[in-house]
């Protein structure tokens, strides 16, 4: 392929990308009339207003504040959980290891729209309705798999002759894990944690289902309250979603670097 036709299917991507949210920030700072008649093209007028009655606000920072708590934790207990488990299954042999491996990753065919029932009910039971562990937990469960799969496909690249040696000199498989794997997998680290924080930020089923209160409402619930509320003001509601994705869109850039590094680890070997 000539980097000619490379370069302008990139261009073209991009441009499928970048439109809409390019639409989505210019239509907030659009009045209402401008945006029917231009949903495209620059505000005739800018109204700054619409982004800064929305920050002064307590329901946007109420939003925020909730997704936030749930995304972290989230993020937390998955790259914890997943990184210790995807060492044992790379360091330590074990009868059915094997097995388990696959049976793990068995959880990347099922979404958790098909569990959706018995989650709940199992969730009504255990008391964590409107409760943010409601939603935490059956998150980082459903992220496992594929946290694990992507932990244990970096930590296989790391030098065998590095735990061999911390062996040697001593060194036991928790402090190995900790003061050698850990620091070597930042960039895997930074992988995981944007790839599990932007699922949890976006995530609407699940909140849905486990917050009745709407104190508790994440970005995605209050998003469709607001909608509602102001149905007719969709310049006010393009504002209002700008702001809801900048987090995840600014972590997103800030972890760039090493969210590349820790995709392409391992597909080839040098």
């Amino acid at each position: 392929m000539s980097p000619v036709v490379r370069y302008a299917a990139l261009f073209l991507v991009a441009g499928l990308v970048l439109i809409p949210l390019v639409a989505t920030v210019l239509g907030g700072f659009k009045t209402l009339g401008d945006l029917r008649v231009n949903p495209f093209g620059f505000p005739a007028q800018w109204e700054w207003r619409n982004y800064w009655d929305i920050l002064g606000g307590s329901r946007y920072w109420q939003l925020m504040g909730n997704s936030a708590v749930i995304a972290v934790l989230t993020v937390i207990l998955t790259v914890m959980v997943s990184a210790m488990a995807a060492f044992v299954f790379v360091h330590i042999q074990f009868f059915g290891s094997a097995f388990l491996i696959n049976y793990l990753l068995l959880g990347l065919m099922f979404p958790a729209a098909t569990a959706i029932l018995p989650l709940f009910i199992q969730i009504r039971d255990l008391g964590l309705l409107d409760n943010y562990w409601g939603v935490v937990l059956p998150q980082v469960a459903f992220g496992l798999a594929s946290s694990i799969l992507l932990f244990r496909n970096y930590f296989k690249q790391l030098p065998a002759e590095l735990f061999e040696a911390a062996l040697i000199d001593g060194c036991g498989y928790f402090r190995f894990f900790w003061h050698i794997v850990l620091p070597l997998s930042r960039p895997i680290l930074a992988t995981v944690a944007v790839i599990v924080f932007v699922h949890s930020w976006n995530s609407y089923l699940l909140p849905l289902v486990v917050f009745n209160r709407e104190t508790l409402y994440t970005w995605p619930l209050g998003i469709m309250a607001y909608q509602g509320e102001f149905s007719t003001d969709w310049n006010l509601v393009l504002a209002f979603i700008t702001l809801t994705i900048l987090p995840a869109v600014i972590m997103f850039f800030a972890a760039q670097k090493h969210i590349v590094a820790g995709l392409t680890s391992g597909s080839v070997k040098g």
